[in-house]
């Protein structure tokens, strides 16, 4: 595992964790780690850093425009 080491000035009001959990979140936006992986960085459970990632703007759902109204075309064409 790499180690980083960041240099902040003190009237920036970031702790370790919240440190952790912001490049953790970008990270998972970009497709370098897996929500499992994200998890196991900031020391929280998958479900617990799933919740988390909102915070920090990361959504979930990876869809593009094109591929959301694909699936709602097919959505309504579906027929039981």
């Amino acid at each position: 595992m790499k180690t980083l080491k960041i240099k902040l000035p003190n009237t920036v009001e970031f702790d370790d964790k919240e440190a952790l959990m912001a490049i953790a979140a970008r990270l998972v936006q970009k497709g370098k780690l897996s929500l499992g992986q994200g998890a196991e960085l900031v020391g929280l459970t998958k479900a617990a850093f799933m919740e988390s990632l909102g915070d920090f703007g990361v959504s979930l759902f990876n869809y593009s425009e094109s591929e959301l109204e694909s699936d709602v075309e097919n959505a309504k064409n579906y027929h039981f």
